[in-house]
């Protein structure tokens, strides 16, 4: 018999109430392997039949939605799958011999345009055999609401192991997660503590109302309000295909430009989408006179958060594709930032998430049936940046050889930037609707050049 084991916190009910036929909520990763050196001919069909062989799902793997029909129920929750069967989540898939770049991410593309089964757990993997140099890959997706990027990558770091020699290590879903703590016997709260509690939110709520007027009356100080972005072509109602690019940088490389610049290593992230899109839409005859602005996800989680559910704040920059200079884009950009990120300093966690939520509220009016093209974007689109695993890791002794995030285009917002960090590389993932966001493969393309523009400027 099913039971109850969670209740849906208000983001991650949020991003239920926000899946469409069109703007689908699950994020992904695209990992490719090395094989084993000692792997046999048929590796992938003996890793499938242990696949079948263990059956067994533990949380979060083996929830799934109390209210399938209705995503979005007011009372929704998570419960346990008493049939998981393994075998829909686990799949088995290959290129025509020898698979290059393009066509894998021509599978993973497709893949990822399909909707999740809300009647099932809201995960799949795909093991994708056939890629050039006898390599294979692994492709994964859940929906936003059951976990976050944070929480997906510590889960990802946690089921891989750190040497070759490691052959045991079982699938992410077959692996119990730590034990919690049980939850204390609930007691009536006393005046006092009810008090405590009203005083941190008016104070809450005090802070983001000032934090909020300062945005929108700034001029000169690099902030970005909301609803100021141009209009642009990423910013259409999209349909449900996507295309998927991908792009690799050294971290060491990218560091050394952010020093030069007295910047951060995502200021240069931002500075290499900057570049990459300016020089796209300038082709395109499609360059606004404006600046383009991102949304970028803030993690608000405490140091040593195991993740779980969706913890996240969120600021807004320019990315000064207004700008002709490489150099002066970036400090544009690093001003920007700089003045965003002291908007949220010294605000509680709860004060943070109340102006993201704040900030991110117009975005709900592109979602208006209608919408779309009359009412001025929030922002242009979402870059966002996670840290991955700093070692090496392996999967049965084949090695992975890079981590490419897949995010959310949605109404209005049709091109998502991810990057996630992998040892001593960035892996950049691109992903745009197929309809209204052309040529991201060039788009992957001119970061790079981007890149080198920056490292040549003054």
């Amino acid at each position: 018999m099913m039971r109850a084991t969670k209740r849906l916190n208000p983001l991650d009910w949020t991003f239920l109430a926000a899946e469409t036929r069109e703007s689908m909520m699950h994020v992904g990763a695209l990992m490719p392997f090395s094989m084993p050196p000692d792997a046999p001919a048929d590796w992938l069909r003996g890793l499938m039949d242990e696949v079948r062989a263990e059956a067994r799902a533990f949380a979060p793997w083996n929830l799934k939605l109390r209210h399938p029909q209705l995503i979005a129920h007011p009372r929704q929750a998570w419960v346990e799958d008493a049939h998981f069967d393994v075998e829909y989540h686990v799949r088995r898939s290959a290129l025509p011999a020898p698979g290059d770049e393009r066509e894998l991410g021509i599978l993973v593309s497709r893949l990822h345009s399909h909707a999740i089964d809300f009647h099932r757990p809201p995960w799949e993997v795909h093991f994708i055999e056939g890629l050039e140099g006898g390599r294979f890959a692994m492709y994964f997706k859940v929906h936003h609401a059951l976990v976050d990027g944070y929480t997906g990558i510590q889960l990802l770091s946690h089921s891989l192991a750190h040497t070759p020699e490691a052959r045991d290590t079982p699938l992410f879903f077959a692996r119990a997660t730590a034990a919690r703590t049980p939850t204390a016997a609930w007691r009536a709260p006393t005046l006092e503590a009810l008090l405590g509690v009203l005083r941190e939110q008016f104070g809450s709520t005090r802070n983001v109302i000032k934090a909020l007027a300062k945005t929108l009356s700034a001029k000169n100080e690099g902030l970005v309000a909301p609803m100021q972005a141009p209009h642009s072509i990423l910013n259409r109602r999209i349909g449900r295909n996507r295309r998927f690019a991908t792009q690799q940088f050294s971290v060491a490389q990218l560091k050394a430009v952010a020093r030069r610049h007295d910047g951060t290593l995502n200021d240069v992230v931002l500075a290499l989408c900057a570049g990459a899109l300016r020089r796209l839409l300038r082709e395109l005859g499609a360059l606004p006179a404006r600046p383009l602005t991102a949304m970028l996800p803030v993690n608000i989680r405490p140091k040593g958060d195991p993740g779980g559910g969706n913890a996240v704040g969120s600021i807004l920059a320019s990315l000064a594709t207004d700008v002709d200079d490489p150099g002066e884009r970036l400090r544009t950009i690093i001003a920007s930032t700089r003045a965003a990120k002291a908007q949220l300093a010294g605000m509680t966690r709860s004060a943070i998430m109340q102006y993201s939520a704040l900030l991110m509220a117009p975005l709900l009016l592109s979602q208006i049936p209608g919408a779309v093209g009359r009412v001025r974007p929030a922002f242009n689109l979402v870059v966002s940046n996670v840290p991955g695993p700093t070692r090496p890791l392996y999967f049965r002794g084949a090695c992975m050889q890079a981590y490419y995030p897949l995010s959310i285009p949605f109404h209005g917002y049709g091109l998502n930037v991810t990057v996630v960090s992998y040892v001593d590389q960035l892996n950049f993932g691109f992903i745009g609707c197929r309809d209204t966001v052309p040529h991201l493969q060039r788009l992957a393309v001119y970061a790079r050049a981007a890149l080198e523009e920056l490292e040549a400027s003054s």
